[in-house]
């Protein structure tokens, strides 16, 4: 060990542990562009010197407001906001040099989380219906933006990991990689209601909602009360090196089995046994289909003599997961994560005019795989000139995962409560207006469980948060996979009734998204109308603009003879049939239980059910499948929710 390079650091941690400050240390969450809660008294909090006074002042009415750091160094306080408006400063000091928090609004701050859904960006790997456009219109100076980054923990944490350093205003440069429901949510509400609007954006995807949960709620849930004792027993115990040392057997092992390092195969100019794929491309919609593993692509280009012993830029956009990119053989680059970009440099001593050789080893470890940036495959020379790399490569496959041990995981994010230890608790101090919540396809093989936990995790933030039952608006998940030919027992259906069950909860709401979706994409997008969706219920419920907001809502059923009529909430404008007259994705079934494609027809504000198959129905189910039929909208172009008149399990 080199002592001297490591005291720094070691001073710098005794520094830290015993709150000792230069000055005072705010969290990530404060930082300029930032939004805070309109008509309230909005915390703010952070470190400094124990004892010392802590000053805040606010520019929209120049009064300071004070607080004594605690024994730890803690510090806190609230401050008056006014209605919305801005820009505005706020300055924190406590006798040395200020911190000041400048271009900040007053306006309305939404919590936006769930898991992929939540997650997706507008460009990277999301890519949303006419993206291009979004980009180059995100111009909203009064819409911020707030990342926190994906961590997990055992314990609370009181303090967020934080992305692009703080707030950022929302402009076609910060938007690309930004929730894209959270942004359409926030540009309706900032476009009819015009008020500044922050968004933090908090999620990850492939989660389940136990893990955002916070403890004390699953510890009063029976099902996970022994299983959170035993998690945190096993906490204890666990050992970051044992981890580093299975992790570094499997590598070995994966290294050993890609067929690309064998004998330096990626690397032989014969390419008999490669095939031929267009960059940029998923290999999930290419012929690689679901997979996961390890594909090199090579591609042989010719540099110009002009561009010879210049240096040259290789841009492969990004890649999901991780990368290693030679050219002729020598290594220039290696990156981690799905959302950074490929940027590497050829030095001008490796430039030679004629034929060169760039390969690319891809490992996609699960989910979305391979190279998928759009605009941005490219070498780029010294003086500007461009060679694009989008188009055909050779490709083989370096090995498949399931010819492999699973990878060793560290902080498994889907253990309970641990996003919402590091990802929601430390926001908790924050004044807010709401939350927004798209989850629930992690949860779809335990539909049965989702109620009771969706209530719960609801319940549990609204009495850490402080802040009464503010308001919960979340989306129904939308419609993926095969469609059925008959009916049949949906999870997904069954999901989609648990959360519209939640609607008996105070002060929430349900975007209806059954009609969104794509069956060979369970991340549909048209986020657009799903950030609209979610919007109409905040203006309506939050924002009293008095407009319809949901469509149809199952109320009730008579039956009449061989026929049942079905009843509704939310007919505003009348019932609609979709595409024209014909009703599709109702079913009726009898005592047996057996479910037969029905005939509808709306009568007013009714929905008549019959089928010749079923002479004494007593049930009806409409677009209960994983991905159904939806042809049932109110006058004003909103869908019906999936819903069913019985209640028989597992039928």
């Amino acid at each position: 060990m080199n002592l001297k390079k490591c005291l720094p650091v070691i001073i710098g941690g005794l520094l830290l542990n015993t709150g000792v400050f230069a000055k005072v240390v705010m969290p990530g969450v404060f930082s300029d562009n930032m939004v805070l809660q309109q008509k309230t008294m909005a915390r703010v909090w952070g470190k400094a010197d124990a004892g010392k006074t802590v000053t805040v002042t606010s520019s929209w009415n120049n009064k300071t407001y004070t607080a004594v750091a605690d024994a730890d160094g803690n510090w806190k306080l609230k401050i008056k906001t006014p209605s919305y408006g801005g820009p505005y400063k706020v300055t924190i000091a406590d006798g040395r040099d200020p911190v000041v928090l400048n271009n900040v609004l007053i306006g309305e701050v939404w919590i936006c989380s769930g898991q992929s859904n939540m997650e997706m960006p507008v460009a990277g790997w999301g890519q949303v219906n006419n993206y291009k456009e979004e980009i180059a219109n995100a111009n909203y100076p009064q819409i911020r933006l707030l990342q926190v980054s994906q961590a997990n923990s055992l314990i609370p944490q009181t303090e967020a990991k934080i992305a692009n350093n703080g707030w950022m205003v929302c402009s076609p440069q910060t938007i690309g990689e930004f929730s894209s429901v959270a942004y359409f949510f926030a540009r309706e509400i900032n476009k009819q209601a015009n008020i500044p609007i922050g968004v933090v954006s908090t999620n990850w995807g492939g989660t389940m909602i136990e893990a955002w949960s916070d403890e004390n709620t699953l510890t009063g849930n029976p099902v996970f009360s022994q299983q959170i004792k035993q998690q945190q027993e096993t906490a204890k115990t666990e050992s970051q090196q044992t981890f580093a040392q299975k992790l570094d057997a499997w590598n070995q092992q994966a290294t050993a089995a890609d067929w690309g390092y064998t004998n330096n195969n990626a690397f032989n100019p014969d390419t008999t046994g490669w095939r031929t794929m267009a960059l940029p491309q998923f290999f999930e919609k290419s012929v690689l289909g679901d997979f996961d593993g390890v594909v090199w692509f090579r591609k042989k280009i010719t540099i110009p003599a002009t561009w010879a012993g210049q240096d040259v830029k290789v841009n492969l956009g990004k890649i999901d997961d991780n990368d290693i990119t030679w050219i002729n053989g020598e290594k220039i680059g290696a990156t981690e994560g799905y959302l950074q970009s490929r940027n590497y440099t050829i030095p001008g001593s490796k430039v030679k005019a004629g034929e060169t050789v760039i390969t690319v080893r891809v490992f996609d470890s699960g989910g979305g795989g391979g190279l998928y940036g759009v605009d941005d495959m490219q070498l780029i020379s010294a003086s500007g000139e461009k060679i694009s790399l989008a188009g055909n490569w050779d490709y083989k496959v370096g090995f498949n995962m399931k010819s492999l041990p699973p990878v060793p995981v560290a902080n498994n994010p889907n253990r309970l409560a641990v996003l919402y230890n590091a990802m929601i608790n430390p926001l908790t101090p924050m004044a807010i207006r709401g939350a927004i919540w798209y989850q629930g396809e992690a949860n779809t093989g335990r539909p049965a469980q989702y109620k009771d936990l969706f209530e719960g995790m609801i319940k549990g933030w609204r009495s850490i948060w402080n802040e009464g039952d503010f308001p919960f608006y979340f989306v129904q998940l939308a419609n993926w996979q095969k469609r059925d030919t008959e009916p049949v027992r949906s999870g997904w259906a069954e999901l989609r009734e648990a959360q519209t069950q939640t609607l008996e909860l105070p002060n929430t709401g349900m975007a209806v998204a059954v009609d969104l979706g794509e069956a060979d994409n369970i991340h549909p997008k048209n986020k657009q109308e799903v950030g609209r969706r979610l919007a109409l219920v905040a203006l309506d419920k939050t924002y009293h603009k008095s407009q319809p907001y949901s469509g149809p809502m199952y109320k009730s059923q008579k039956i009449d003879g061989d026929k049942i009529e079905l009843s509704f909430n939310f007919t505003d404008g009348g019932l609609k049939a979709q595409g024209g007259d014909s009703m599709q994705g109702f079913a009726i079934a009898g005592e047996d239980m057996k479910f037969h494609w029905a005939t509808a027809v709306i009568k007013g504000n009714k929905v008549i059910v019959s089928s010749p198959d079923v002479k004494s129905p007593v049930a009806v189910r409409y677009a209960w499948a994983n991905n159904p039929v939806s042809t049932l909208y109110n006058g004003v172009g909103l869908p019906a929710s999936p819903f069913r008149t019985d209640n028989w399990e597992g039928k």
